[in-house]
This record gives C-alpha cells, structure tokens and sequence, in this order.
C-alpha cells in the first residue's frame, strides 16, 4: 500500500500543479481551494502516509490503514470535483458533496491517526 500511496499523491501533485499554472496564465483564482487542498491533503499527506506505511510496515497491516486508504482517496475527489463544480456555478447540491466528501477525508485521517497512535510502538 506504500507504494501505491505515493504514486497517488504524485498524480495529486501533478493536477494540483497543473490547477496552479491554469490559474496563473488566466488570473481567475477562484479555484485556489481546490489547489490548495489538491497539493496539501493529496499531494503532501498522501506521500508522507505513504513514507510511514514504508517505514513501518505493520501500520499497513492494519484495518485502520484500509480504511484510511479508501476513505482519503474516494473522500478527498469528491471534495475536490464538488467544490470546483459548486465555485464554477454549479447546482447548490455540490457544497453538499463537498461536505460529504470532506467528512469522508476526515474519517480516513482520523483512521490514519489512531493507528500510528496505537500500532507505532509496536515496531
């Protein structure tokens, strides 16, 4: 699972970057959230899970990692897509999925948390 979070988060890397270029040739900035969160929470959180999972190979074992893996990465493009919907124009309803999105997200840092607090002095 290490390794297939840090590829994840390079893909995050690669499309929160691409956000920050688009925003800077066309000066519209309203997507800066979704920049911001695409580099931070995919990009950087993701790559450094994937670091602990490598370093301390039962953290992965766990059913808390599964949970966290699933939860972050199905949690975190809704997030993603319903907020740059909702700020593009979209129907109200996408500041909903944003919502539910980012609950999902929470949930899976949340598992991720616990289980280094829990499993880290195990190793």
């Amino acid at each position: 699972m290490a390794k297939t979070l840090m590829k994840i988060s390079v893909v995050y890397f690669m499309i929160g970057i691409s956000f920050g270029l688009y925003m800077s040739f066309t000066h519209v900035f309203n997507l800066t959230s979704v920049h911001v969160h695409l580099n931070l929470v995919g990009w950087v959180s993701l790559a450094l899970v994937g670091l602990f999972y490598h370093l301390y190979p039962n953290l992965e074992q766990s059913g808390l990692a599964k949970a966290h893996f699933w939860l972050h990465n199905i949690g975190l493009p809704i997030m993603m897509i319903s907020i740059a919907t909702a700020i593009l124009g979209g129907p109200e309803i996408f500041f909903l999925f944003a919502t539910l999105g980012g609950v999902m997200t929470v949930l899976g840092v949340l598992c991720f948390g616990f289980n280094v607090l829990t499993r880290l002095e195990k190793n």
